[in-house]
């Protein structure tokens, strides 16, 4: 995966600053099994409320069941079709709004899984692989396709894979693959001490 620039206020980890959800997936060179398994137990070791771990993900491997993943991808909008069409990997993840010891309520658990998503894409950047969160997916179509009970929130469906060689991508997706990344400036988003107080 090619190194797209990261202006940051201070320093980060190297690994967080090379993530970036790229689209330009290579169709031939699939990850394998033990990789795959890596990005199940990196999102595994998530951090939780109570350690409920309240994620859940269905993994929708090309290579091991065709179909499966057709039904996954024909979940997503059009938008996110032609690119996400070359990944080999596509995970769609959960989140329970229970807390699985006492039937009670969950109110982090869209938060806890959204933890795991960001472990398993960062395991997958530490890989060498890209991974793509998509929130443009038919919530709805998914539940019925894949049978998710009621008490879990379809959340985003996650590309995975290896990225095409640079010379390889085509001339419509180079626009979108080396734009620039950008953030809001800190004082948008972090306060001190009080809303909407500067932290900087």
């Amino acid at each position: 995966m090619f190194k797209k620039k990261t202006d940051t206020q201070a320093p980060i980890h190297e690994l967080i600053a090379r993530r970036w959800s790229g689209r330009a997936y290579d169709p031939e060179k699939k990850p394998q099994p033990e990789q795959i398994l890596s990005l199940i137990e990196a999102a595994r070791w998530a951090p939780s409320c109570f350690g409920d771990q309240p994620w859940r993900f269905i993994v929708f491997d090309k290579s091991r069941d065709q179909m499966a993943w057709q039904r996954a991808y024909e979940c997503l909008v059009e938008g996110n079709r032609p690119w996400a069409a070359r990944a080999p990997l596509l995970f769609l993840a959960c989140a329970d709004s229970l807390m699985s010891k006492t039937g009670k309520p969950n109110r982090w658990g869209q938060y806890d899984t959204g933890a795991a998503a960001v472990n398993l894409c960062l395991q997958a950047t530490a890989m060498g692989l890209m991974a793509h969160q998509m929130g443009g997916f038919d919530a709805d179509r998914a539940r019925l396709e894949f049978n998710i009970p009621q008490q879990f929130a379809p959340m985003a469906m996650i590309a995975v894979g290896y990225q095409l060689a640079e010379a390889s991508i085509p001339a419509g997706m180079k626009e979108r693959e080396y734009a620039a990344r950008a953030r809001n400036p800190v004082n948008d988003n972090f306060f001190g001490g009080h809303w909407d107080t500067r932290y900087l």
